[in-house]
């Protein structure tokens, strides 16, 4: 009888335009178009960053050191122009108005402690807001730095190595696969959380909200149906709706990958067909089916105790920031998955993802995680079924 009832629900719900947008269409797109479009405004920035010519302007005489060394830097360091102004004034305004973007002063005494060999202090200017200057300054000077070093080991008749007691190798142990776990491993799970909660939103409010509107409701009360198994068959259906919101949204990341060709880097593509094994989505499965249960058990309440669709989807809408909260935590690196995150409603889920990703999951907190889940699902279910079998809730 509750398979009989959710094949019923099912064909209700697929006939909604809305619903079927919200649980198909979107989830696929998004992933395509977030992809295409953080890579082609990174190759943007990059690209534009490359190209762009830089106006340096410089306190000072026009023979000094610094003005010299800037003229003989190469372009790989990025293309310039200086310009020499006569005061720090005069360079500030500039900088203020961006027809300069570095100002280099060099100090009153620099031509002095250069023959002393002593430290030249040097002063930079830029603007905060104009992303990249500070890096593009750090460059040029770091390496004029190194001219005069060498400069000076030589005027001194020093052997570099001599000085040197160290020689520093760093070496990283991670994997590809743990870097991007670690990283960029929050996208994902966030994704198909938020998802997972919309495709569950729109079937709930319609299956109970839309059928007390529609009148439909008294009729399949009237059935001689136990209440339970037809909360159940409903349940089954939002349910339904949730993981395949959370599995298109899978198949858009593999279209992006596999079709459309959007990462093109052959490392990050072999990590990430590494990602996507059986055994991945097999386990993502495992950890959203008690989650979305869980989505469910938050709206059927709702949707039994609110008046209008309307109602409900005022009151539902805002849960979605609760939700996409803690599904934050997993783009704050230094979080790691432990006893009591485990313990944590949706941060468990998100981080178990993000380990998983990483290949460094404890199965023994994975187990943890999904128990604390399943068990609120439990709890979500029976809630679900006290305010639907109360009289008052389901008729209007």
């Amino acid at each position: 009888m509750i398979f009989t009832i959710f094949k019923k629900e099912l064909k209700d719900t697929l006939r909604d335009k809305r619903t079927l947008i919200m649980m198909l269409v979107i989830p696929v797109a998004i992933f395509p178009v977030i992809l295409s479009l953080f890579v082609t405004v990174s190759e943007s920035f990059t690209k534009e960053a490359a190209e762009k010519t830089i106006q340096i302007g410089v306190v000072g005489e026009p023979d000094n050191y610094v003005l010299k060394r800037l003229e003989g830097l190469p372009q790989e360091l990025g293309k310039k122009n200086i310009t020499v102004y006569k005061d720090t004034v005069e360079l500030k305004a500039a900088i203020k108005v961006d027809s300069a973007q570095i100002g280099i002063v060099p100090s009153p005494h620099f031509t002095a402690n250069m023959a002393l060999k002593k430290p030249a202090g040097v002063t930079v200017y830029y603007n905060a807001t104009d992303l990249g200057m500070k890096n593009r300054a750090e460059a040029y000077l770091e390496t004029i730095e190194s001219i005069a070093q060498q400069e000076r080991y030589l005027d001194l008749k020093i052997n570099e190595e001599e000085i040197r007691p160290l020689k520093i190798n760093y070496s990283n142990v991670a994997s590809s696969k743990e870097m991007i776990g670690k990283l960029a491993g929050g996208f994902l799970p966030y994704i198909f959380i938020a998802f997972g909660f919309i495709g569950c939103m729109y079937p709930a409010i319609d299956l109970f909200t839309g059928e007390k509107e529609r009148g439909t409701i008294e009729t399949l009360l009237t059935t001689p149906v136990a209440r339970w198994q037809i909360l159940f068959g409903k349940m089954g259906v939002v349910v339904l709706s949730g993981l395949l919101a959370s599995t298109f949204a899978l198949l858009g990341l593999f279209l992006s990958i596999e079709v459309f060709d959007i990462v093109q880097n052959p490392e990050i593509l072999d990590v990430i067909h590494g990602i996507l094994s059986p055994t991945f989505i097999v386990m993502l499965f495992a950890l959203l089916f008690p989650l979305t249960i869980f989505f469910a058990g938050m709206m059927i309440p709702i949707a039994v105790y609110a008046k209008s669709f309307k109602e409900a989807q005022s009151i539902i809408t805002p849960l979605n920031i609760v939700v996409v909260l803690p599904a934050m935590v997993g783009f704050f690196p230094g979080i790691e998955l432990t006893a009591f995150t485990a313990c944590i409603p949706i941060v468990n889920i998100v981080l178990a993802t993000k380990e998983l990703i990483a290949g460094t999951l404890d199965f023994g907190l994975l187990g943890l995680s999904f128990a604390v889940m399943v068990s609120l699902a439990v709890l979500a279910v029976f809630i679900s079924y006290k305010r639907f079998d109360k009289e008052t809730n389901v008729v209007l």
